[in-house]
């Protein structure tokens, strides 16, 4: 899919109203990006005083890059996205749109956007973050892939995701599904070490974690039932004593690059 073909701007903003319709849930039930993910992309920054944070939801990339960065942005289209979550006082947050970024030019050392490329990837958008990127500075958006626990828990999640929710995705899933390998940036890309979200997670958590899916509020919503708790009795089966902690596992792919080279 080449920049012109993805979603626009349109599609970004009903994602903007479906997830701030439960940003709390939001905030609560995802999982966190590896430590591994920031240390390696602050080692490939020149220089590592100011990183933006682009559709930062709940600041789920923004806490940890205060880390390894001076000065850490994080913006957002739904403010109540950034009023949920906890632990990144020390970041500064704006509203504001993708392709309409209040920066000044050649400000960032990184640009970050942590599963929302999809929302967005148009020409405009790669223009705005050329714009707002040093010369040496890094772009790195990232996906990741569906869950993974178990052949028996797989099954029951991959019914609901790709028969159930047919068709109540929102336009660009498809783009996560396909790792972003649809999405062709304008510059050229640099290989990344392979990475992944792990936890250890109980069911109830898991269903907490399945109810936020954009696909379940849109069934929801037309249905008037909860399509998670259709299928709680055979994920029930599959997981296990409902107390037991599991390993869950999210591939992560990344579309990196110095846009300004």
């Amino acid at each position: 899919m080449s920049a012109s073909e993805v979603p626009t701007s349109r599609s970004a903003s009903e994602s903007v109203q479906l997830f701030s319709s439960r940003s709390t849930d939001y905030a609560r039930f995802r999982p966190t990006y590896p430590d591994a993910l920031f240390t390696w992309l602050a080692s490939h920054c020149a220089a590592t005083d100011t990183v933006l944070d682009l559709a930062a939801g709940n600041g789920q990339a923004s806490a940890p890059l205060t880390k390894h960065f001076h000065r850490v942005l994080a913006c957002d289209a739904s403010a109540e996205q950034l009023k949920a979550g906890d632990d990144w006082s020390d970041v500064q947050r704006f509203v504001a749109d993708a392709h309409y970024l209040p920066l000044r030019g050649g400000q960032l050392d990184l640009l970050v956007v942590a599963q929302a490329l999809h929302w967005f990837a148009t020409p405009a958008f790669f223009t705005q973050a050329r714009l707002a990127l040093k010369p040496n500075g890094l772009f790195c958006a990232w996906c990741y892939s569906l869950l993974e626990v178990s052949a028996e828990v797989n099954a029951v999640i991959h019914r609901l995701y790709r028969e159930t929710l047919a068709g109540y995705w929102p336009a660009g899933r498809s783009s996560v599904d396909a790792g972003y390998s649809d999405i062709q940036p304008p510059f050229p890309l640099i290989e990344s070490p392979p990475f992944a979200l792990e936890a250890h997670w109980s069911l109830a958590e898991l269903i907490g974690y399945l109810r936020t899916w954009s696909a379940v509020k849109q069934w929801q919503q037309q249905h008037g039932r909860d399509p998670v708790a259709l299928i709680e009795p055979q994920l029930s089966s599959a997981w296990g004593p409902a107390d037991q902690r599991r390993l869950i596992r999210w591939p992560l792919h990344l579309l990196t690059g110095f846009p300004n080279r």
